[in-house]
């Protein structure tokens, strides 16, 4: 009996408050519905490798180590990139980029709402972050989980768990935290401005063609996305080829989900209370917010700048959904579109500008990787 329980005097209070840290995850993702293939496990994960002397992470043994699952899995998957990228072709093979081809002016707003990275990248210099992970944590605001792994794992991060658990968590929470930001810096009256839709014919061709130019020119500028983008693109073009349809579901649905579950599971050996429960963890999440905030901040000037010159109004929060938190942007910009005047639909235009951030928020992560010397 003695050697059955004697671990638990092992437990410590920083484990417990990871096990109640897991638990609210789970709950989220259960009870919130908030993004529960990727935080039910990284929930779970959180608990299981805060156990004492867990064997789902290393531990060391004798003149050894002993490996765990966990462990394994992340030099596997998440060390060398390779869990990202597979993910990317999954959502590669989700987006439908019609409305962006049908108004290629929204690759703008895509653009403008990465303001949040650099404005972050600056601040966390100030606050005292190494250069490295000042632009690991500013990659937070591309409100891309993949491209924050990918960027943060590059510069070798001495804060990656805080770093993914602030990306993902964001991105379930958009709902939350975009509408009172849009809300605060537009009018009720340019809330109502309403945009028709009148989308155009676009042919097969250019829609084959558009991942394999995407994929060139952000290579051309941005030579370090190559990776990510050209993943990102293959699993569009997975998509529109029109041959390989079975293998374009498998990639949205199978692939997909199974490498989210994947990585909720493997992101959690980071989390472990000895490495999480730092001061420098809650700094991480209140800067990761400022990013988000920003990048909505600079979707929505950058729509009220172009509003000074076109004859044709664009509705601000529609440069809000520039960020590449797809599809969860271009919902909350419609509803809340919906909320100001029922007959105002702008989901398409909406859905433009968040399969362009999509884009912008990888060749800003590769930007970030070309311009700070690893």
């Amino acid at each position: 009996m003695e050697v059955l329980f004697e671990n638990i005097l092992n437990i410590t209070p920083g484990q417990i408050v990871m096990w109640v840290i897991g638990g609210l995850l789970i709950w989220l993702a259960i009870k919130k519905e908030m993004e529960p293939t990727l935080l039910l496990p990284m929930g779970f994960g959180a608990i299981l490798v805060n156990l004492p002397l867990s064997g789902a992470v290393d531990q060391v043994a004798g003149s050894g180590v002993e490996q765990g699952a966990i462990d394994t899995l992340f030099r596997a998957g998440i060390a060398n990139e390779l869990f990202p990228l597979l993910l990317f072709i999954g959502i590669g093979a989700m987006i439908d980029f019609g409305p962006l081809l049908s108004n290629p002016k929204m690759l703008l707003f895509g653009a403008a709402a990465q303001f949040g990275i650099f404005f972050t990248l600056s601040v966390a210099s100030l606050f005292g972050f190494e250069l490295h992970d000042a632009a690991s944590i500013a990659i937070i605001g591309a409100a891309d989980g993949p491209t924050s792994i990918f960027v943060a794992n590059y510069f070798e991060s001495n804060y990656v768990g805080a770093i993914i658990v602030a990306a993902y968590s964001y991105m379930a929470l958009v709902p939350i935290v975009q509408p009172p930001v849009i809300r605060l810096i537009t009018t009720q009256k340019e809330r109502r401005i309403k945009m028709p839709y009148n989308p155009l014919s676009i042919s097969k061709t250019t829609k084959i063609l558009f991942p394999i130019l995407i994929t060139v020119i952000a290579g051309l500028i941005a030579p370090k996305s190559v990776s990510l983008i050209g993943f990102l693109m293959f699993g569009n073009l997975i998509r529109e080829c029109g041959v390989l349809g079975m293998l374009s579901e498998t990639a949205q649905k199978v692939l997909a989900n199974l490498i989210t579950l994947l990585l909720g599971l493997t992101i959690a050996t980071k989390m472990q209370a000895e490495y999480f429960l730092q001061p420098a963890t809650l700094l991480i999440m209140g800067l990761g917010l400022v990013a988000f905030i920003f990048d909505t901040v600079g979707g929505v000037l950058f729509a009220k700048l172009l509003n000074l010159f076109c004859k044709k109004k664009v509705n601000p929060m529609v440069g809000a959904a520039g960020i590449s938190a797809f599809p969860m942007s271009a919902r909350v910009i419609h509803k809340m579109g919906l909320k100001e005047d029922p007959q105002n639909f702008l989901l398409m235009h909406a859905a433009g500008a968040n399969v362009a951030g999509q884009i912008a928020s990888v060749i800003a992560g590769g930007l970030i990787i070309s311009l700070i010397a690893k």
